[in-house]
């Protein structure tokens, strides 16, 4: 909140009834004590009380001052606590606290209320002003502007999708009084019109720096390095990500009705036109099973192939012709061990189901090491290759629970219940040193699914006491694109874990938050 006072002698009163602060004269304790009473010098020192009734976060305390006053002659006047500093190295203390209100880890980060007479300058650039108060004229367009101006630094720059589906920038909004309106445009809120707008205080979750010992670090992985030099490949097939082949979503039959042509003869007597059965007997009488599991081999290997670029034509054929018939058989024992198909065999030849298979595979088979190929390892972003937790600082008016084994402060919560009973099994888990929620914490798993890229973010990093850092998902309700994502992640895990500068990483999908404790306690 700032106030704009006409001068020192209001805002000195403003200042004492908001904060319960105010300068006292007291004798100077190293004047000599021999000196008479009377002519001893007397020192400002300030004396602490009770502040406006209803506003107690807004009282000054000793060693915790809230609100601020700044003006020319406290400037002047102004007297550091360290009795070794000079009068002007106070005032730049106090310049410098001005300067940084609202800025984490700077000597402003305390202040929520500012008392000023036009000391705020067109540099002042905090963004956590949600009240402006004028106590004095405004006698120009330019004096009401730099005044409303103060609170139009933005808090949040997420853009979220508004009822069309449109990224924006959500409205935020700043309380003002005693400024008159009428020198300068300006937008309200329209009364009556929808839901009022959501412009709760936000609740700032960030990383604290007195937890470093919690924070945890992670590679950027863009990618994966795949040589393979003598064209050998691996693929624990038990450990793929099942398919499902669902009737349900693919209708395998449907019923046509003519839109076009004409009956002779009244309506009546026929009924309308009726309808023709479509379903797919021919397909699957003209197409053999054994030719789709090479159509998905083929696939395959030109995704294994095409990921070298740096091979001449001729060594990517003669590479295919070697890992032909090794794909050929990773697609048989996955399609009959991990493949669930009610109906046809050939039903897996569509392109949703083909193209599933494809990326699941892709993403599971690796160059195989024991017999001589170089190990995959992740392709890391060149200019920014490793993150942490120490990064995480934004602000939220989503509700918040507040963490302890966690180097972030609080965890903002989408639901109302899942975030909270995950955080809960994690923090009284033995086996837990920490965690963090991925929530701007830009940790992503790349993927791709129908032949398009996207980014998987998982629900939680957890640290273990055996040294293990654990990619934990929350997953209630299976979507299409949720075995895409449990497979990169592996996939994600294993390279990490070859090029093994961060330690050893493991992946965990929980379908109940209360079961967690147990499923880490398996675990280690």
């Amino acid at each position: 909140m700032i106030l704009v006072c006409d001068n020192t002698s209001i805002a000195d009163h403003f200042h004492r009834m908001i904060s319960g602060e105010e300068l006292i004269e007291v004798e100077d304790e190293n004047e000599d004590e021999d000196k008479p009473k009377g002519r001893k010098k007397l020192k400002p020192r300030k004396s602490y009380g009770t502040g406006l009734k209803g506003f107690a976060e807004l009282w000054n305390q000793q060693g915790s001052e809230v609100t601020l006053r700044i003006d020319t002659e406290l400037l002047a006047q102004a007297e550091s606590e360290d009795p070794k500093a000079t009068k002007k190295e106070a005032a730049e203390e106090l310049r410098k606290i001005v300067a940084t209100v609202g800025k984490p880890g700077e000597a402003g980060e305390r202040i929520r209320c500012v008392v000023s007479v036009n000391m705020l300058s067109e540099g002042w650039d905090a963004n956590n002003v949600t009240h402006i108060l004028g106590l004095r004229a405004f006698g120009s367009q330019l004096l009401c502007e730099q005044v409303v101006g103060r609170g139009l630094r933005r808090m949040d720059y997420v853009a979220m999708p508004d009822k069309d589906g449109k990224l924006m920038l959500s409205p935020e909004y700043v309380d003002i009084f005693g400024v008159p309106f009428s020198l300068i445009p300006f937008k309200g809120r329209e009364p009556k019109k929808g839901p009022p707008p959501e412009d709760r205080p936000k609740n700032e979750v960030m990383a604290l720096p007195e937890r470093k010992q919690f924070e945890i670090r992670f590679p950027v992985v863009e990618g994966y390095a795949v040589a393979l030099q003598h064209n050998l490949i691996k693929c624990d097939v038990a450990g793929v990500e099942g398919t499902r082949v669902n009737p349900w979503d693919i209708p395998t039959a449907a019923f046509l009705r003519p839109q076009v042509g004409y009956q002779i003869g009244h309506p009546g007597a026929y009924g309308g036109f009726g309808f023709e059965p479509v379903d797919r007997e021919e397909y699957y009488r003209s197409v053999h099973p054994q030719t789709i599991l090479c159509e998905i081999a083929r696939e395959i290997v030109r995704g294994l192939t095409d990921a070298s670029q740096s091979r001449k034509e001729k060594l990517k054929q003669q590479s295919r012709a070697i890992l032909f018939p090794q794909v050929l058989r990773l697609v048989g024992d996955y399609v009959a061990t991990r493949v669930e198909n009610p109906v046809h065999p050939c039903e897996i030849g569509l392109q949703s189901y083909a193209q599933r298979i494809v990326s699941l595979l892709l993403d599971a088979i690796e160059p195989d090491d024991a017999r001589g190929e170089a190990p995959l390892v992740p392709r890391l972003n060149r200019y920014k290759p490793i993150c942490s937790t120490a990064a995480v600082h934004f602000k939220t008016v989503k509700p918040v629970q507040a963490a302890v084994k966690s180097h972030i402060n609080s965890v903002a919560c989408d639901t109302k219940s899942w975030e909270q009973a995950a955080m809960f099994q994690l923090e009284k888990s033995p086996h837990v040193v920490c965690y963090a929620r991925n929530d701007r914490l830009e940790f992503n798993i790349p993927y791709e699914l129908f032949d398009q890229p996207h980014v998987y973010e998982p629900d939680f990093l957890v640290r273990l006491a055996n040294g293990v850092t654990l990619i934990v998902e929350i997953k209630g309700q299976l979507q299409g694109d949720t075995e895409a994502k449990h497979q990169a992640a592996k996939r994600w895990v294993s390279a990490v874990n070859n090029w093994g500068k961060l330690g050893r990483w493991d992946f965990l999908v929980c379908r109940d938050p209360q079961k967690l404790t147990g499923l880490i306690a398996d675990m280690v």
